[in-house]
C-alpha cells in the first residue's frame, strides 16, 4: 500500500497587471512551485496586462509538501526577468476545497524575505535549577536551505536570539545541506517569558546578507517539555501587505490516495472486462451506464481517461467504444445532435483520441501550423473587425478599401485551408490502426442505428475528428504541444478563423454556419468543397484494412513519426558508476530529444545523436533526426528517468 498526492492545476487567465516595459505593457508568464521547487513554467504571452494562458497540468506530490507558489513573471530579452507577484496555496487551502479551488485570487508583492525553503534539525533544552539555569541549544544541519548565490548555493550561518543577545556559528561555504554541530548557550532570564529566534543566514562578502528562514520556540513550552529536539521547518518573515497588482485565475484540485497491491483491484478490473466482453444486453442494467449517469460533469472527464488507459491496458479498448457506443445509441437522439452532449461516450472518445492520436494529431496539423505562425498574415473576414492600412510603395501610398483586405484575407485564409485538408485527406494510411478501427465501429453503429439517415454517420466521425480533435488544436496549439508558445493578436485571430472552418467543414453544412455569421460567405465555395473532401477522406478511414492499398513507392502505409514528449538542455550529473549518458557528455550539457520510443542526445541541436530505447538499453549506433521543433508535455518530468533508468546517472533538464 502507498500513499500519493495529485495535483490537477489549470493557469487560465491573469488581469490588470502592471505594466514592467517602457511600452507600458508587460510579457507575462507563470512559474509554478512546490515547496520552493520549480516544476512548471508557462509560455510566455506577449504585450498584454490580461494574458490568457488556459495550460493544465497534472503533477505528482510528496503527501508532505507544504505549500504551492505560482509566481506571475515578466519576460525580458536585455536583463534579468521582472517578478510581477504571486499567489500562494497552502495545504490547509486545498483541504479546504476537497472539490478543488476555482477562482481569482490577487497577486501579493513578492518580498525577499519570504522567499525561504528547507528545515534545521536542532535540539533546544533547558538546563539546571532555579537560579541557575541555562536555555541551551544545539544547532547540528540543515537541509534543502534556498539558494541564493549565483553558483547555486549558499553560505549559510545561524544566527540566535534570545533576551537582547546574539550569538552566531560559523559560515558554512557553497552548500544548501550545511553541518554545523555547534552548541550555545544563554542564561535563562527570571521570567523566562522571552522566546528563542534561530535565523539562518547566507552570508555575503559584498552587499547585506540573504534571509533563509527563522523558527521560534516559546521558553514556557521548553520549560514543561524540558526539551525539543527534531527537523523544523524554517519559516518566512511577517509578510508585509502591499497595494493590489493584478489577480490570477486558477483551478487546482488536491487529490490524496492511497494505492493499494494490484491484486486488490482485479475484481472490479475483471468485472469491467467481461461485461465489456459480453456487449450490450437488452434489459441490462449496465456498469458504465451507472459511471455515467452517477458521475458530475466535472469529473466525468477524469473518469473517462481513467477507463480509457484501464482498458487500452486490458486489450479492450474497441470493445468498451463498442459499448459506450451503443449504450449512447440507445438512448432517444435526433441524427443532428449525436455525441455532441458530455456524456461518458464522448468523453471517452475524446480521451481516446488524445492519448493514442497525438503523434498523427502533430503529423496532419505540423506543416500548417508552423507556416501560419512564421507568416504572421493578416486575416481577416468580419468586417466590424477589419483594420484599413496604408499600402504600396515609398511615394505612392494609398489606404486600402474594406473589400480588399476581406478578400485578401479570403486568399490567405482559404490557402491554409486547402493545405489542411490536403494533409488530412492524404492521412488516412498514417492514422493509427486502433484509432481507425473506433471510427469504423462508430460509422457503422451509427449507420445501424439512422438507415434513412446515412449523413448521420459521416457527421458522427467528424463530430469528434473535427470538432473535438483539429480544431481545437489548430485554435490553441499550444496546449496540444504543437508550440512552444502562445500565438500573437494576428496570429491567434488567423487560427481561430481556421478553426472555425474546420469547424463547419465538420458540420458536413457549411450553410448552416454562414446563417450565423453572414461575414463568412466569401469562404462558402471553398468549405463546400472541403465538406465533399471530407466526406471521401472519412470513406477511406473507415475503409477495412484488407481495402487499404500501401504507399507508392514505400511498400508500407505512410506513417507518423514518433510525438516529441520534451527535448531541451540536458545537464548529466556524475556520481557513481558508468553510463552511456555519462560515457558522452562527461559532466558537460546535452541537447536531447525524448520520444513515445527513444530518448535521443547530442553536442548540439543539429548534431546526430544517439538514443536509449526506453526499457532496451542503449541503442550506440541508432540516430535520431535534428532536435527542431521544441515541445513540452504538461507536467512532463525528468525523475521518470531517474527511477526508470540505472542507479549511476542522474539527469536534469535545464
Amino acid at each position: 500500500m502507498a500513499r500519493r498526492s495529485a495535483l490537477s492545476i489549470r493557469i487560465v487567465e491573469g488581469r490588470n497587471l502592471p505594466a514592467k516595459d517602457i511600452t507600458g505593457s508587460s510579457d507575462p508568464y507563470c512559474i509554478v512551485k512546490i515547496d520552493d521547487e520549480a516544476i512548471i513554467r508557462t509560455a510566455t504571452v506577449w504585450k498584454t496586462l490580461s494574458p490568457f494562458w488556459g495550460e493544465e497540468y497534472e503533477v505528482q506530490l510528496q503527501p508532505g509538501f507544504h505549500s504551492i507558489s505560482i509566481y506571475v513573471m515578466d519576460e525580458d530579452a536585455l536583463s534579468r526577468d521582472d517578478i510581477i507577484g504571486k499567489v500562494c496555496i497552502t495545504r490547509d487551502m486545498l483541504a479546504e476545497h476537497p472539490k478543488g479551488y476555482s477562482g481569482w485570487m490577487s497577486l501579493s508583492e513578492v518580498d525577499p524575505d519570504e522567499e525561504v525553503q528547507g528545515e534545521i534539525h536542532l535540539r533546544v533544552e533547558v538546563l539546571g535549577s532555579q537560579g541557575g539555569r541555562r536555555l541551551r541549544c544545539s544547532v547540528l544541519e540543515a537541509r534543502d536551505l534556498a539558494r541564493k548565490d549565483r553558483n547555486g548555493a549558499s553560505d549559510p550561518f545561524v544566527r540566535l536570539r534570545y533576551n537582547g543577545k546574539t550569538q552566531e556559528s560559523t559560515v558554512v561555504k557553497k552548500s544548501c545541506y550545511p553541518r554545523w554541530n555547534e552548541t550555545f548557550e544563554f542564561e535563562l532570564a527570571e521570567p523566562a517569558g522571552e522566546k528563542l529566534c534561530v535565523e539562518v543566514w547566507d552570508w555575503d562578502l559584498v552587499g547585506r546578507n540573504d534571509f533563509l528562514g527563522k523558527v521560534v520556540f516559546s521558553i514556557q513550552g521548553l520549560e514543561v517539555a524540558g526539551q525539543e529536539e527534531g527537523w523544523f521547518r524554517l519559516w518566512p518573515d511577517k509578510s508585509k501587505r502591499r497595494g493590489s497588482l493584478g489577480s490570477l485565475q486558477l483551478q487546482v484540485k488536491l487529490r490524496d490516495e492511497t494505492v493499494l497491491p494490484s491484486h486488490c483491484y482485479q475484481p472490479l478490473v475483471q468485472l469491467l472486462c467481461q461485461e465489456v466482453k459480453l456487449g450490450r444486453q437488452d434489459g441490462q442494467v449496465h456498469l458504465v451506464t451507472l459511471l455515467d449517469e452517477t458521475t458530475t460533469a466535472e469529473c466525468r472527464q477524469e473518469v473517462a481517461i481513467n477507463l480509457v488507459k484501464l482498458f487500452l491496458g486490458q486489450g479492450l479498448v474497441k470493445e468498451f467504444l463498442d459499448l459506450l457506443f451503443e449504450l449512447e445509441l440507445a438512448k432517444p437522439c435526433e441524427p443532428n445532435t449525436l455525441f455532441r452532449s458530455n456524456s461518458l461516450a464522448s468523453k471517452s472518445m475524446e480521451s481516446f483520441l488524445k492519448v493514442t492520436g497525438m503523434p498523427y494529431l502533430h503529423f496532419v496539423l505540423g506543416p500548417t501550423i508552423t507556416r501560419v505562425f512564421e507568416e504572421k498574415k493578416y486575416v481577416e473576414l468580419d468586417p466590424g473587425k477589419v483594420e484599413i492600412k496604408d499600402v504600396g510603395c515609398s511615394g505612392l501610398h494609398r489606404v486600402q478599401t474594406e473589400g480588399e483586405v476581406i478578400e485578401q484575407g479570403r486568399q490567405h485564409l482559404q490557402s491554409y485551408l486547402g493545405e489542411l485538408l490536403d494533409a488530412i485527406v492524404r492521412s488516412a494510411p498514417a492514422c493509427p490502426p486502433l484509432v481507425r478501427a473506433a471510427f469504423r465501429q462508430l460509422f457503422q453503429r451509427v449507420g445501424e442505428r439512422f438507415p434513412q439517415h446515412q449523413h448521420a454517420k459521416f457527421v458522427a466521425v467528424t463530430s469528434f475528428l473535427c470538432l473535438r480533435f483539429f480544431s481545437p488544436a489548430v485554435m490553441t496549439p499550444k496546449l496540444f504541444q504543437l508550440r512552444d508558445a502562445h500565438a500573437d493578436a494576428r496570429t491567434g485571430r488567423t487560427l481561430l478563423l481556421l478553426a472555425k472552418a474546420i469547424q463547419l467543414v465538420g458540420n458536413m453544412e457549411p450553410a448552416a454556419g454562414r446563417a450565423k455569421e453572414t461575414w463568412l460567405s466569401p469562404l462558402l465555395p471553398a468549405l463546400q468543397q472541403g465538406t465533399a473532401r471530407m466526406r471521401d477522406f472519412i470513406t477511406r478511414l473507415v475503409a477495412a484494412e484488407e481495402d487499404e492499398g500501401e504507399e507508392e513507392g514505400e511498400g508500407r502505409p505512410l506513417g507518423p513519426p514518433p510525438a516529441v514528449l520534451k527535448e531541451g538542455l540536458l545537464l548529466v550529473h556524475k556520481t557513481r558508476g558508468k553510463g552511456p549518458l555519462l560515457a558522452a557528455a562527461a559532466g558537460k550539457k546535452l541537447h536531447f530529444c525524448l520520444t513515445g520510443e527513444s530518448l535521443g542526445f547530442g553536442k548540439s541541436p543539429g548534431a546526430e545523436v544517439r538514443a536509449c530505447r526506453r526499457g532496451g538499453g542503449a541503442a550506440a549506433g541508432r540516430h535520431r533526426p535534428p532536435l527542431c521543433v521544441p515541445s513540452i508535455r504538461p507536467g512532463f518530468s525528468t525523475q521518470g528517468l531517474e527511477q526508470g533508468g540505472t542507479s549511476e546517472n542522474s539527469c536534469t533538464s535545464t
